[in-house]
């Protein structure tokens, strides 16, 4: 009898080379081998080649020039341009004529209502008890002009926010063509479009107002495309059974299930409205952020906390106002008119308040209710320059380790970068975006590296990036360590809570003379502040991510005898991977956003190109500098945020 023998196997290939990434490495590698060769041979030299960068100084200096000449003649600044300027300042000057009416009780009272109303007499006494700091600090006049241009700007940012994102979670088209345009405001520094706005609009409130406006509306557009993308499915088909049009599936479901998205994206908009007052004073916006900038222009720290604590206060209150309406349900809500009621209320005891007020010729703020801080707060600044810039026994001081970030860390990231070729450059980058994402995904950090070449700007651009990567890094590995530690324990988490605000609401013009004081001038003091700025944002992320994770399968990993660390590592972790990642994301645009303006504190690099087009009105240098900034952080969003491989159903 034949016997049959079976064909051999075929030998396994080895386990990594099963994995998706080790195959697009093994034609990354295939390529370089191919490429690397003749690019070394045309290009030997690191630094990107002259013959392949473009200037942009003349076309730029022209359209400077041009906008200067017809800024008060063309139509087009008339009759466009013109009416937004007006109906800003028209807004801005109404809402503020309306708080100078309530006078100091009447505002007081009617946020200590909307507080009581929203969330209880413990928030509406701690939103009191804010303002009325506000004023025994001698800021009150200053707190209204700020109030009332955040106000606008916070309405518009909503407003422009809420349609954008309308059209993205609407539309998957429309998001991925808004989704570049949303990374460019979001990345862009201040410095670099403040100069256009200042060209068009000229100084003063229309240009801090749109300026804030362009900063402030990407996070609501984003998560409100979110909260419509993520609306619940069984509820939309529920609703489409019944014969719902499409209008009504927008407004009478998915608006309701996007609630406490588009909520969140309020209280982010009003954050980073408020952090944007003190840049925005720059450009003649006034109020709490022009006394921040005089006093840091004159090395004021005391005087430039009396004006940032009134900032940080505000936001604050808002945020708990914002959350708190968030937390509320639907079923917790009455009939429509008991839910009115209150608020009418709220708005006749604000009127009777404001009406004894101005009976009494108590509108403003008495003058003789002032607290000084600012003395108090030098002389406590002037001893930790005297005892911690150099004089800790043993471990040197804050200068020297300064001294030794810089050396062991700064200057050998830039010195690495700057060293490889131009062209090996483009090759990590596109080997850490493909394995991350798709071929599309590294197609666009590639281009978007290689436009930086094209600008002219490569080695300072080159600088910016280890500055990022340095802070990124520390940010990350503080946040995740804080995020951990605050999802596992609500104590901890409430206690950070407050620390947390601070530290995210405090404008980024007050960290700089402390950080200046401790660390001294150079590329360290830009690093840490750009870390304490975006460490609050990493750290809330985190936290939520972690505690967002199903509870059924931390109980089912319980069950099964897994310890508290097993649990983190093999649990949670694991399942909280896209709130991590996002996490990643806000940590890159903030760091970036902190590190140039570090420029100002001796940074260098683009950071210092962008302040510089701001001062001397260089069109050319502040924008090429912006842009290069927008291309490095569209480079490391694409290179940090993995993209999900689309497959078709049922392949």
């Amino acid at each position: 009898m034949a016997t049959v023998t079976a064909p051999a196997p075929r030998p396994a290939l080895p386990g990594i080379l099963r994995h998706r990434a080790a195959h697009k490495l093994l034609l990354l590698a295939l390529a370089a081998a191919i490429l690397v060769p003749l690019a070394n041979a045309h290009w030997s030299s690191g630094s990107w080649p002259h013959a392949l960068t473009v200037d942009l100084s003349g076309p730029l200096g022209r359209a400077n020039d041009w906008i200067i000449d017809n800024r008060d003649s063309s139509p087009l600044f008339l009759y466009f341009f013109g009416y937004i300027s007006n109906a800003v300042v028209l807004s801005v000057r109404a809402v503020y004529l309306v708080l100078l009416a309530a006078g100091w009780a009447g505002v007081t009272a009617f946020g200590a209502l909307v507080a009581w109303r929203v969330a209880g007499v413990r928030l509406a006494i701690g939103t009191g008890v804010a303002f009325l700091v506000c004023g025994l600090l001698g800021m009150w006049v200053p707190t209204m002009q700020t109030l009332a241009l955040m106000v606008v700007a916070v309405l518009t940012s909503v407003v422009v926010g809420a349609l954008l994102g309308l059209a993205g979670g609407l539309s998957e088209r429309t998001d991925r063509a808004l989704r570049p345009v949303l990374d460019t405001m979001q990345v862009l520094p201040a410095f670099a479009y403040l100069l256009p706005v200042v060209l068009v609009f000229g100084i003063g409130v229309p240009a801090a107002v749109l300026a804030t406006v362009v900063y402030a509306a990407p996070p609501m557009a984003r998560l409100t495309a979110l909260g419509l993308r993520n609306a619940d499915p069984e509820v939309l088909e529920a609703v489409e059974s019944l014969g719902a049009t499409g209008r009504q599936r927008l407004l009478t479901a998915r608006l309701p299930l996007a609630r406490k998205q588009l909520l969140l994206g309020l209280n982010q908009t009003i954050m980073m409205a408020l952090s944007m007052a003190v840049i925005a004073s720059v450009i003649g916006a006034g109020g709490l952020g022009d006394r921040v900038y005089q006093a840091l222009a004159s090395v004021d720290v005391g005087a430039a906390l009396a004006a940032g604590i009134p900032i940080v206060l505000l936001a604050v209150v808002l945020d708990r106002v914002t959350a708190a309406a968030g937390e509320q349900t639907d079923a917790s809500a009455a009939e429509p008119g008991s839910n009115l009621r209150p608020w009418l209320y709220a708005l006749g005891a604000t009127v009777a308040v404001a009406v004894v007020a101005r009976l009494a010729g108590a509108l403003d703020w008495p003058s003789g209710w002032t607290l000084g801080i600012a003395e108090p707060v030098n002389r406590v600044v002037d001893w930790m320059t005297a005892h911690l810039y150099s004089g800790v026994p043993y471990l040197g001081g804050t200068a020297d380790w300064a001294g030794h970030f810089t050396t062991w860390v700064l200057d050998p990231v830039r010195d690495g970068l700057q060293w490889l070729p131009w062209w090996s450059v483009l090759l990590i980058v596109a080997a850490l975006a493909w394995v991350i994402g798709t071929w599309r995904t590294a197609l666009t950090a590639v281009l978007a590296m290689a436009a930086i070449g094209v600008l002219g700007v490569w080695k300072p651009s080159l600088d910016t990036l280890s500055q990022v990567l340095a802070a990124v890094a520390v940010t990350l590995v503080l946040g995740f360590a804080t995020g951990i530690a605050a999802a596992r324990s609500d104590r901890f988490e409430r206690a950070l809570r407050p620390v947390l605000d601070v530290c995210q609401t405090m404008p980024q013009f007050v960290y700089l003379i402390p950080v200046v004081a401790l660390f001294g001038v150079g590329r360290a003091p830009a690093v840490a502040a750009a870390v304490v700025y975006a460490l609050p944002a990493v750290v809330r992320i985190t936290a939520q991510g972690l505690r967002q994770v199903d509870p059924a399968a931390l109980e089912s990993a319980r069950s099964l005898g897994a310890t508290s660390a097993q649990q983190l590592r093999q649990i949670q972790l694991p399942l909280a991977r896209p709130a991590l990642l996002l996490a990643v994301n806000q940590g890159v645009v903030l760091v970036l956003a902190v590190v140039i303006i570090g420029g100002l504190v001796g940074g260098g690099a683009l950071g210092y190109d962008a302040v510089f087009g701001l001062a001397q009105g260089d069109l050319a240098t502040g924008l090429v500098a912006g842009a290069a900034i927008v291309c490095l952080g569209l480079m490391l969003d694409r290179v940090t945020q993995p993209t999900e491989r689309r497959t078709k159903k049922g392949a």
